[in-house]
């Protein structure tokens, strides 16, 4: 069963706190200036994102959005929501399934699916949507903390 979590009160979840089942979500407006800022980010200004006329004549039929602009929406989540702050990256698969479009409304959704106490890791689904169509999936190994530090205020 998927549990729907919200950002922990301190901004990060740790590893005692963890659980499979545990879920947060964030929707993400793929907007012209999220792609042209990414293109800027990436250094990735293939014309399939940025060139109307061009994408036109592609198999998509218009421009569509970076695919791992639209993976760091996972990034977002991972690193603000669940587990949040002090969670660090250390791999992810990736499946892309369908374009995302300029303006459309994607919806992240991070599950746990294993914790790993001895390494203090979790594996996370990861899984986008445009409406009820997925348009990317994969796992992600996240390493979070084992304990809070204590403010240093």
């Amino acid at each position: 069963m998927v549990e729907l979590v919200q950002q922990h009160p301190s901004g990060g979840y740790i590893l005692d706190e963890l659980y499979v089942g545990m879920a947060a979500e964030k929707i993400v407006v793929a907007t012209e200036d999220r792609i042209r800022l990414f293109a800027e980010a990436s250094d990735d200004f293939n014309p399939v994102h940025l060139d109307e006329a061009f994408a036109s004549k592609t198999a998509y039929r218009g421009r569509i959005a970076h695919g791992l602009l639209s993976a760091s929406f996972g990034s977002a989540v991972v690193g603000t929501i669940l587990p949040g702050a002090g969670s660090i990256y250390i791999s992810q698969t990736l499946a892309f399934h369908q374009p995302v479009r300029i303006d459309d409304v994607v919806r992240i959704l991070i599950t746990v699916i294993e914790v790993e106490p001895e390494s203090a890791r979790v594996k996370l689904s990861c899984e986008g949507f445009v409406g009820e169509t997925m348009i990317m999936d994969g796992v992600a190994v996240v390493r979070v903390p084992r304990r809070r530090k204590p403010s240093q205020r």
